[in-house]
């Protein structure tokens, strides 16, 4: 344990020999301006209510300052003119309680940070640095002061660096130099930036495919055989400042090799499962010559639906019950080889199973020619809100069909990605005030509006919450209201940037919580901060359960998709951690993880304490349950390459589902659709 000295009002300098008043610039370790952090000793600082201390070793310069268990004790060192400008301030220190010893930090007398955090380092030998950035003057004064009665933590020293703010401009003239069936060759002409460039990153289609140094070329494999792939290359800093996105290339790799022999036949087909409207299939794995792809689920002699190359089960859904139906399974490869059919089994679904489960039953389609339903929310009559990622339209949709346009969003705009309208939430009391809220892209970040629906009309947009960085991909996007509607939950994506994920300065890469009128509780984690959670890439679902948890669907980058189980100020590790791989240490594990090419989750809903998660790659809709344990068991895949790429899922008032497709990677407009999956439950009851 620290000691401490008896609480007595006091202000020292250099071990104690100065006052208040004596306030000397200190002379810094490092005196390079602007360009090698430098360090400023605590010992050396003005310091109240402290004492310079060096009785726990690993302390840079001669000791340390040991704060009095009281609040406002204080170290405040003074910055030469040298380092002026934007600047991150880390503090060294250790803290061998449990206590969170936190502390204001001012530069000036102006509050940089309130409460900042100085956590528990597990000994007062173990040390450690914060970071939190601010602008300083020319010979300013840093603060930090302690709040809480235990005083502040050791401090060591403070680090000054200058910070560089203005991101390289895209890289101009991205190109492809060259492909095979399983690679592709890229190059790009060098970006410009105010200290130079130190590296680019090459994404397909939202995904981080390769990282590479100040280069201007670079080659991914492992990709797949006649496959349009669109690529983008994103220009960073030392600063960790990431450019716009270069121009948009699509290529397509070469065909596959040629490969006559088809694979093995697959083995005994059976069914282990079945309910009301869905059947459950199981059979032995295929083999092949180069690689079994997938396998092709036929009911009734019409294909039906597939798995993958991996897969040796699938749950076929949207049936009727006591009507007897026919299935085969065969398997194919990338070269088109299909095998042989194995074995035909019929099977009834038929009633039974616990009470309150919620199978799929039949699928029919609401309405056609939309363009990327992205939101999509109920209002009191039963119809839906549904907004248009690319064409910014909103527009009502009645369970029969009926579409009737309520207009454009004001001020959106899109990324050629994954920008643009997006999320829609009615407001709980909507009967008495009409709100509609929505996520949208515009010129300055993305940002969440709300607007008057009154008769067809959308009128008073306003902006409760603006400024959140946006990109090509990873914008977030997704609403949700709490269950008591005294709060509105946000998803953003880390705007193609990871290390926005852990800054909590930044909205972006975060779960955030406001009131509906946009102002921020006060009781969230981070005081005057809309953040719930962080450590996020791109969250694209959210919802409640029973017990009012929020759970979070969340895109991976090239490993592992993630359902979360969302808690205040919970860290999920984002970009050290992916999934349950990488640096993942003081993170919280997702409940479920899928491979991105089997999953890529967007919208998320719950019915009776079932998961149901949209994917876009994977072309499924899956359903866990949430048991005892917060633990998400008996998982099913639904309408795997039934319907493409699948979007949003959302309850209605009925207890069915709508759901909407997002063929958004064939450029083709108007060819989405909303459909509606009729839910049985086991205990007889429709949805």
């Amino acid at each position: 344990m620290a000691s401490r000295v008896p609480p007595a009002r006091r202000v020292l300098m250099a071990c104690g020999l100065a006052t208040a008043t004596t306030l000397a610039t200190i002379t810094p370790t490092s005196t390079a301006a602007n360009a090698a952090p430098a360090d400023y000793e605590a010992e050396n600082a003005l310091v109240s209510n402290g004492v310079v201390e060096a009785n726990h070793p690993g302390y840079s310069g001669s000791g340390f300052v040991n704060y009095d268990n009281e609040a406002g004790g204080y170290v405040e060192w003074t910055v030469p003119s040298g380092a002026a400008g934007p600047t991150e301030l880390t503090f060294r220190y250790a803290n061998g309680t449990t206590a969170d010893r936190k502390m204001d930090i001012t530069v000036n007398g102006t509050l940089v940070v309130d409460d900042h955090s100085f956590p528990g380092t597990g000994a007062w030998t173990s040390w450690r640095t914060t970071t939190v950035k601010a602008d300083l003057s020319a010979g300013a004064k840093v603060r930090a002061t302690a709040v809480t009665a235990d005083g502040g933590p050791n401090v060591d020293k403070l680090t000054v660096a200058a910070t560089d703010t203005e991101a390289p401009q895209a890289p101009p003239n991205l190109r492809s130099t060259g492909k095979t069936h399983h690679s592709v060759s890229l190059a790009w002409d060098a970006a410009a930036d105010n200290t130079g460039v130190t590296g680019y990153d090459i994404y397909q289609h939202g995904q981080l495919e390769k990282t590479v140094g100040n280069v201007l070329t670079a080659t991914v494999d492992g990709l797949d055989a006649g496959t349009v792939y669109d690529w983008t290359v994103f220009a960073k800093d030392a600063a960790g400042n990431i450019s716009p996105a270069s121009n948009a290339v699509q290529v397509k790799t070469d065909p596959a090799p040629p490969d006559a022999q088809a694979p093995t036949v697959p083995g005994t087909l059976s069914s282990p499962g079945r309910t009301a409207t869905t059947v459950d299939l199981a059979w032995g794995a295929s083999t092949d010559n180069v690689k079994v792809t997938g396998y092709d689920i036929f009911r009734d002699g019409v294909q039906s639906g597939s798995a993958d190359g991996t897969a040796t089960t699938a749950t076929v859904g949207g049936l009727t019950t006591g009507q007897a139906y026919k299935f085969r399974v065969r398997a194919r490869d990338a070269a088109g080889n299909v095998s042989a059919f194995g074995n035909e089994i019929t099977v009834t679904p038929a009633a039974g199973g616990p009470a309150g489960v919620p199978d799929p039953g039949a699928v029919t389609q609401i309405g056609g020619g939309t363009d990327i339903a992205w939101g999509l929310g109920f209002l009191p009559d039963g119809s839906a809100i549904i907004t248009e990622r690319e064409t910014f339209n909103i527009y009502r949709l009645t369970e029969s069909g009926t579409r009737t346009p309520l207009g454009k969003v004001p001020g959106a705009m899109g990324t050629t990605g994954e920008g643009g309208a997006l999320g829609v939430e009615i407001s709980p009391t909507f009967a008495t005030d009409g709100f509609v809220y929505v996520y949208h892209t515009a010129s300055g970040g993305n940002q969440l509006v709300r607007a008057k629906l009154t008769g067809n009309q959308l009128t008073g947009w306003t902006t409760l919450l603006g400024g959140v960085p946006k990109s090509k991909y990873h914008n977030g996007g997704r609403l949700r209201f709490s269950p008591d509607g005294k709060y509105l939950f946000i998803s953003t994506g880390d705007a193609q940037n990871g290390a926005n994920a852990q800054n909590l300065n930044t909205n972006a890469g975060k779960i955030l919580r406001i009131h509906p009128d946009g102002k921020i509780p006060a009781d969230n984690p981070f005081p005057g901060k809309a953040i719930w959670s962080y450590g996020h890439r791109n969250v694209q679902g959210l919802d409640f359960d029973s017990k009012g948890r929020l759970w979070s669907s969340e895109f991976g980058n090239s490993g592992q998709d993630e359902v979360n189980l969302i808690t205040k100020g919970g860290n999920y590790g984002w970009p050290g951690c992916e999934g349950t791989s990488g640096s993942c240490s003081g993170s919280i594990a997702p409940k479920k993880t899928w491979s991105t090419s089997s999953a890529s989750p967007s919208g998320l809903t719950i019915i009776n304490d079932h998961v149901f998660v949209a994917t876009t790659v994977g072309q499924r809709v899956y359903r866990l349950r949430i048991d005892s344990g917060a633990n998400l068991v008996e998982q099913k895949a639904y309408f795997q390459g039934t319907y493409n790429r699948l979007r949003t899922v959302e309850v209605d008032r009925d207890g069915d589902i709508w759901l909407t497709t997002t063929t958004d990677k064939d450029g083709k407009p108007g060819n989405d659709r909303v459909l509606h999956m009729d839910i049985r439950y086991a205990n007889g009851r429709t949805g």
